[in-house]
């Protein structure tokens, strides 16, 4: 039987947006996983996402040049390998998420459903931002669940996240046209200044909130980072219709 969530727990994850599970994945199935993901990655095994596609500052300006082809994330993870699978739908998973959004759970197939990677050289850093910038739900009440196949530093690109900032109302001033935090902003500064990074060893898991200001530097080492990322939703919260929120489908969950 899995250990329901605490309210000291659930309390935390309702004040900062996130919450830290300390080897929560066994070696066995972070090892099963990363065989899988070295060999989609040597082989470019589709669908992938280059860094030249994302158009982040400091990428690669084409799929020509130097590194353009540095993937960034091996798409549909779900749908690569039993082992991913297994892992999105990992008991204790579903049971605290049906805590946290208090109804029963699905996956969604359309957002994170991926293999995060971040190498050196060409791996671009990413701004401050909410993943629910580009996710049409009916509610802002989403949970991503980030689990590390490896150590993840502020050397090698780790999360960074503002704790509570998916309680925040932002003006629209502070957004540059792709909803990132300005930092050339005053207010965001001060937002900056409360980010913390979270550093991870291999199997511990994070989860945080769809609304929650998170970001990421670059690989300065010389191993690529490799995460595992899914994204739930509860059965009341649907997609909106003809988005691309609701055209991949979900996996009910229960």
């Amino acid at each position: 039987m899995t250990s329901p969530l605490t309210p000291d727990q659930i309390h935390q994850f309702r004040q900062d947006g996130f919450l830290v599970f300390r080897k929560l994945a066994p070696a066995a199935d972070c090892d099963a996983m990363l065989e899988v993901v070295r060999a989609h990655l040597k082989n470019e095994v589709a669908p992938v996402e280059y860094e030249a596609e994302v158009g982040y500052a400091g990428a690669p300006g084409s799929l020509d040049a130097p590194g353009g082809r540095t993937v960034r994330r091996l798409r549909s993870a779900y749908q690569r390998d039993a082992c991913f699978r297994a892992w999105a739908e990992d008991a204790r998973i579903v049971g605290w998420l049906r805590q946290l959004l208090a109804e029963p759970v699905c996956l969604t197939l359309a957002h994170h459903n991926c293999v995060m990677t971040k190498h050196p050289d060409f791996g671009t850093a990413t701004g401050w931002h909410r993943d629910i910038r580009y996710w049409s739900f009916a509610r802002n009440d989403l949970i991503a669940v980030w689990l590390a196949l490896g150590t993840e530093s502020e050397a090698n690109g780790a999360l960074h996240v503002i704790p509570g900032s998916h309680r925040l109302q932002v003006g629209r001033r502070q957004l540059d046209d792709l909803d990132f935090l300005r930092p050339d902003v005053s207010e965001n500064q001060a937002l900056f200044a409360q980010g913390r990074v979270l550093e991870l060893q291999q199997g511990d898991v994070v989860f945080f909130h769809s609304g929650l200001f998170h970001a990421a530097g670059r690989n300065a080492t010389g191993q690529v980072k490799h995460s595992v990322v899914f994204a739930y939703r509860g059965q009341s919260n649907q997609p909106v219709e003809g988005s691309r929120s609701a055209a991949a489908g979900d996996v009910f969950l229960g």
